[in-house]
């Protein structure tokens, strides 16, 4: 009788079983067989950081939406591996993916606490972690953790420990924006990973479960006793000592927060620039979320330079004009200043000026109270510093601010008793850039006075008429087209019909006089308006418009004659790469400020030199001659016209409107001034032999600088200011000459040749066949007939009279 009872006990037993294990494989089925493809994590491209680097390789800027560098599991440090390990699975070398004991605990845990309202306790392993976080979601289910666990069984059965733990390391979230170990080492340490303590390391480890909780700042005390807690499983584990792990736990966090971009100082204008190319030749996925490493041709210590050079030349223009009106004024700055002025938003990048309130304004000065620092948890710090403004450092502004005036103030170098001087942001705008004429190569680019004031850059996007400075490419055209430097133009008043319903156009020079016959060199070192606008006509202006597309000036110049006095819009950037193929000896160059791009596996994607090199990859030497390399670039100017621009462009920084620079900068240099109507856009673009320098000023709104606001008052002191400083470890050399260029002496005022010496004959250059004329023919004017009038060499020149008739 009892062995039947057993028995139908035991049949009972088994059939629920059946049932119940029948059920649960159902269920287990039916909600499985949905699960997401885990082969994706073979095929695994986490999002990574685009990298920005100068040519010198200094990092410049990193853009992502989820801030990761991923490292193969071999880089990262075995250190890191066990605080890890021993702060979220142990036994994650011994398990098949699921941790049965730590199962069971958590089972018993969550059963004693059930209805209590405390969070359930979780027994994931690394590997459950890196199914949930590659293909399911933070759910909060039962359901979840079956899915959970098949996938965790399933992906260790397909990967190695490595591979998985390599997923995790480089996937995990540890808060501050960071995702994977390298991504959080330099977020919270400014390190590699190499280069973390055990503290560091055990800290990291200590923020997968919730970074928040373990804030650095906010809740530094729970974040000093997570990491501890990690020490000491540390120490539990073997992995490192128990002297090791009483060291470390004695130290403080150490958080030391990367600065975040711009990482390089001065070039938030060119690094922005880099930015958009990249978005439009990959999109804004690969950018973010890509990995590129993009070296540019960044020269950082010329940036610097030319940052500063563009920042004191604007505000030397704005302080000629006296000051307008403080940042903002503080009504009511109760007990404490610092309070009310930390309120204040400073421009971040003009790390020279302080933002400061007015505490006390009388004849002696200014007593100011600087801007207090801000500490890592947002509250306003203790300091509270204040300075003076001796009456000498403010007499530029003409009357002297309020009490409650918030100011900017910057530090008088040189100064033994600390003063300060009173400041003020430009309303005047400019921008600079320097060229590499051989490879078009951007080496510097500074868009505005500051990019956290206004992010515009007036290098790239700002199309402004660039006056005279276009001049030098109608006389490249005129030169290229059987004109030579000694030709003679009229300078004498003229009117142009430019068509029914339209006003009679008079063109004028500068001083408003005319000056008679005159050489391409003269009129162009002296930047004669009336003589161009009669050398484009003797040409036709589809010629200049052809020309001005082949520089790169303009796409499609309209052919009215206004436009060769530069009354078409372009940018600086554009214009500094037209004067650079004058510069480079007539090749075609096409500007670029990116020179590489590599994807995140190390493959070039994009290289701007294309430039021939044979045999540059050759294993070694055997005898062979140096490797050459070939330049196909189109030839859009015949070197030799090259050359004589290049020469008459000397003589405008030598005798003509731009004789600053030959006075402050004892090197070759070339150059045009250029100065727009009723002087609202003031240029200078200028080269030595292996560099281009373009300079603009204007308001961003444009109207009048004021009178003698010209290119060489305004833009020619910011071009020498950069040059000074960019040349001045260079050695002092000469342009160079294309062979078979003839030199002739000839008379500057007539053009013809002279036999004599002095002042008024200069070595004129030459094409091969040319030479000056023997006899003396004025483009632009003619006799009764209409024909050219021709004088014999011997003959004075005539002074003009009127508009038309003999000479």
């Amino acid at each position: 009788m009892i062995l039947r009872i057993f028995g139908y006990l035991f049949g009972i037993g088994a059939v629920l079983f059946l049932v119940v294990a029948t059920g649960v494989a159902w269920f287990v089925s039916d909600l499985t067989q949905d699960l997401p493809d885990y082969d994706v994590l073979a095929k695994y491209e986490p999002p990574v950081m685009t990298r920005i680097h100068a040519s010198d390789g200094k990092l410049v800027a990193e853009y992502a939406r989820e801030r990761r560098l991923y490292l193969p599991i071999q880089a990262i440090p075995d250190r890191i591996k066990a605080a890890f390990l021993s702060a979220e699975d142990k036994n994650f070398y011994h398990h098949s993916g699921l941790d049965y004991y730590a199962i069971g605990r958590a089972v018993i845990q969550n059963l004693q606490s059930y209805g209590s309202g405390k969070r359930p306790v979780g027994a994931s392993t690394i590997t459950q972690q890196v199914a949930k976080n590659f293909l399911l979601t933070n759910e909060q289910s039962y359901q979840r953790k079956i899915k959970e666990a098949v996938l965790s069984l399933r992906i260790e059965a397909a990967y190695s420990k490595d591979k998985i733990l390599e997923l995790y390391l480089n996937e995990i979230f540890l808060g501050l924006g960071a995702y994977g170990v390298a991504a959080a080492s330099l977020e919270y340490f400014d390190k590699s990973v190499h280069e973390l303590t055990l503290a560091e390391a055990a800290y990291l480890a200590a923020l997968p479960k919730a970074p928040n909780n373990y804030h650095p700042f906010r809740k530094p005390e729970e974040a000093i006793d997570r990491r501890n807690w990690v020490i000491d499983r540390m120490i539990e584990n073997d992995f490192v000592t128990q002297q090791e792990g009483e060291a470390a736990k004695a130290q403080a966090l150490g958080v030391n927060r990367r600065v975040t971009a711009p990482h390089l100082f001065a070039a938030d204008y060119f690094t922005e620039e880099v930015r958009r190319q990249l978005a439009e030749m990959f999109g804004e996925k690969a950018l973010y979320e890509g990995g590129l490493s993009v070296r540019t041709s960044l020269d950082p210590e010329l940036q610097l330079m030319a940052r500063g050079a563009l920042m004191r030349g604007l505000v030397r223009f704005d302080r000629a004009r006296g000051w307008r009106r403080p940042v903002k004024h503080i009504d009511d700055m109760g007990d404490d200043w610092g309070v009310a002025l930390s309120e204040v938003e400073a421009l971040t990048d003009v790390v020279e000026w302080k933002l400061a309130v007015v505490l006390e304004s009388s004849g002696n000065g200014l007593k100011a109270g600087l801007q207090p620092s801000r500490r890592p948890n947002g509250k306003v710090g203790d300091d509270r510093t204040t300075v003076v403004v001796p009456p000498a450092q403010m007499k530029w502004a003409g009357k002297r601010p309020k009490v409650g005036d918030v100011i900017y103030v910057s530090k008088v170098e040189g100064s033994e008793s600390g003063a300060y001087a009173l400041e003020q942001v430009p309303q005047i705008e400019g921008a600079i850039v320097a060229m590499d004429p051989h490879t078009g190569r951007v080496l510097a680019m500074v868009g505005g006075f500051s990019y956290a004031g206004s992010e515009f850059n007036r290098a790239t996007q700002a199309y402004r008429q660039p006056g005279s400075s276009f001049k030098p490419f109608v006389y490249s055209a005129a030169l290229d087209n059987g004109y030579t430097p000694s030709s003679v133009v009229m300078d004498a008043p003229i009117e142009i019909d430019p068509g029914p319903g339209q006003p009679i156009w008079r063109p004028s020079n500068y001083s408003n006089d005319f000056y008679g016959p005159a050489t391409l060199r003269t009129g162009i070192e002296r930047s004669r308006n009336v003589m161009t606008v009669r050398l484009a006509r003797d040409m036709g202006m589809p010629l200049v418009s052809e020309y001005s597309r082949r520089f790169g000036v303009y796409d499609d110049l309209p052919t009215y004659l206004p436009m060769a006095l530069g009354a078409g819009e372009t940018t600086v950037l554009r214009m500094v790469a037209a004067y650079s193929v004058i510069d480079n000896g007539g090749r075609s160059i096409s500007p670029t400020l990116i020179d590489r791009i590599q994807n995140r596996f190390g493959e070039t994607v994009f290289r701007h030199d294309q430039r021939i090199c044979e045999l540059c990859e050759v294993a070694e030497w055997q005898g062979q001659d140096e490797p050459v390399i070939i330049d196909d670039a189109d030839q859009v100017l015949d070197p030799m016209t090259a050359y004589q621009m290049t020469s008459m462009l000397e003589g405008v920084v030598q005798r003509g409107t731009a004789t600053i620079v030959s006075r402050e900068i004892d090197k070759p240099l070339a150059g045009k001034t250029g100065t727009t109507n009723d002087y609202r856009d003031a240029w200078f673009v200028g080269f030595s032999p292996d560099m281009v320098v373009g300079v603009f000023v204007g308001y961003d709104r444009p109207r009048n600088l004021g009178r003698s606001s010209t290119g060489g008052q305004l833009a020619a002191p910011i071009f020498v200011d950069f040059m000074k400083q960019a040349l001045a470890d260079k050695p002092a050399i000469p342009f160079r000459v294309p062979p078979g260029m003839n030199f002739i002496p000839i008379d500057r005022k007539t053009g013809l040749h002279s036999n004599g010496n002095g002042a008024g004959v200069l070595l004129e250059a030459f094409k091969p066949g040319t030479g000056p004329p023997d006899t003396y023919s004025i483009i632009g004017y003619t006799d009764s007939y209409g024909q050219p009038l021709t004088v014999a060499p011997e003959t004075d020149r005539a002074v003009v009279s009127g508009t038309g008739g003999l000479y």
